[in-house]
């Protein structure tokens, strides 16, 4: 797969990949242009960088980036958002490499940190994050457990 930074002529794709990812998993989502518009809009604004993965000429994954000020330094922090692959593409590096060109791209603007959240039964994933350095639970020094937290406002 190729991976490159998308623009705002790529929304409809990405609108859609958005709306099978959330529908594979059971999530609510908006239409696919409904979410690509939201997508339009996140883009022009700066904060929200989305990468996308291709396979010839068929889209096969997406990453979604969203940047914010780090609080202790002068530099970004970046928030892995989404990172989708089609299920008729998996276990192919698409994931993988889409991981490797967000991790280049927030680098690239500045930032020196990134997180993400993720199921607990999402092995794949999990593994793809922490053959990439990432770290939860066994990762840390004191063996402390993380958590990730959400709640609806």
């Amino acid at each position: 797969a190729t991976v490159r930074r998308a623009h705002a002529g790529d929304a409809p794709v990405i609108g859609q990949l958005l709306y099978d990812f959330n529908t594979e998993f059971g999530d609510p989502t908006p239409s696919p242009e409904a979410n690509a518009a939201r997508i339009t809009e996140l883009l022009a604004g700066g904060d929200t960088d989305v990468l996308l993965a291709r396979a010839g000429e068929d889209p096969v994954g997406l990453a979604v980036l969203r940047f914010r000020p780090a609080l202790w330094s002068t530099s970004l922090e970046c928030y892995l958002a989404e990172l989708y692959v089609v299920p008729a593409d998996r276990g192919r590096g698409h994931g993988r490499a889409l991981l490797e060109a967000a991790i280049a791209a927030a680098r690239e603007r500045g930032a020196d940190y990134m997180d993400l959240g993720t199921a607990e039964t999402d092995t794949a994933a999990r593994a793809l994050y922490e053959s990439l350095g990432f770290s939860n639970r066994e990762g840390r020094p004191d063996g402390a457990v993380n958590y990730y937290y959400e709640r609806e406002l």
